[in-house]
């Protein structure tokens, strides 16, 4: 109860720091700081309404330009998205970062490259988007239809990096760290030491249940966010959901990891089969978004996972 009212608090707190106004249809503008801010889009499913922007983007206002971290789903989504920073500031958008191989991550790219920005992205995650690209933009026409597709070409990063890329523009050190396989294959997130923020990607989900599939690994999942944790940030902005502490990202993302693994793992001890893994009680965590969708296809896919490793 005690551990319960203190992540409790230190949320209302970190959510009392911040402004947010909702702004250009689903999404919502958090201002972090002076330089820094958070577009949130809506926690269900990707639809014409959203474009496909049902996540969570990061602006970085910097003298010589902005810094957007991840782009949008579509070329409308990411034209969405520009609007918004339109709204806060007359600079153009100079680089763009990819923190993934997910539609959302980088499938805006060729609206903000035809702006004239750069795209970043690790090696990785370039891979995983080629070979997706096409299960992607399927997924896409049947949810947003060729209305929300109009205009929407792959265009892959103008620069890659391995393992760690340190960037400075605008006088602003940027850090991006590959962290390995979490949600997909090629996860990396952005640290901003001045501002002990750190913008996670997919590595993190608040207020939502994270979703695990075919190109998850729930156990290199761990490790990615507990390099996250290592740098102990004031600020977690995450793939899905409202920037928040490294508490309440913990509370969401990490212990219900860890809970999936650790029951998971007594029940295959048991002699449990995957036909019955999905009744896995996991009720402690129905306060997240899409629990009851997700919930039972979450438990198969690590059930499978652990069975070989």
């Amino acid at each position: 109860m005690r551990q319960f009212l203190f992540i409790f608090i230190s949320f209302f707190i970190f959510q009392a720091n911040v402004t947010a106004k909702k702004i250009e249809k689903d999404l919502e503008l958090v201002k972090i700081n002076d330089i820094v801010y958070a577009i949130v889009g809506p926690l269900g499913n990707r639809s014409k309404k959203n474009l496909g922007n049902n996540a969570t983007f990061g602006i970085v206002v910097t003298k010589k330009g902005v810094v957007l971290i991840d782009p949008g789903a579509t070329y409308e989504g990411a034209n969405r998205i520009h609007q918004i920073i339109k709204s806060i500031t007359p600079l153009a958008v100079k680089i763009v970062i990819n923190t993934g191989g997910q539609d959302h991550r980088w499938l805006g790219n060729d609206y903000f490259k035809k702006q004239g920005a750069k795209i970043i992205a690790n090696q990785r995650a370039v891979a995983d988007q080629k070979q997706r690209q096409q299960e992607q933009f399927f997924r896409l026409g049947n949810l947003l239809g060729a209305k929300g597709l109009k205009k929407t070409t792959a265009q892959y990063a103008d620069q890659t990096f391995d393992k760690t890329l340190a960037l400075d523009f605008g006088g602003i050190q940027f850090k991006l760290i590959h962290a390995g396989q979490a949600h997909t294959p090629s996860e990396s997130f952005v640290w901003l030491q001045e501002k002990k923020t750190v913008f996670s990607g997919d590595i993190v989900y608040t207020e939502r249940m994270l979703s695990i599939h075919d190109s998850s690994n729930s156990k290199s999942w761990l490790s990615a966010f507990e390099a996250i944790a290592a740098l102990k940030p004031k600020v977690v902005i995450p793939g899905h959901g409202h920037p928040t502490s490294l508490a309440r990202a913990k509370k969401d993302t990490y212990n219900y990891l860890s809970f999936l693994r650790k029951s998971i793992a007594e029940f295959i001890q048991a002699g449990g089969g995957i036909e019955n893994i999905g009744n896995l009680q996991q009720d402690q965590f129905s306060y997240l978004k899409n629990f009851k969708n997700l919930k039972g296809r979450n438990a198969q896919q690590v059930y499978q996972e652990m069975e070989f490793e």
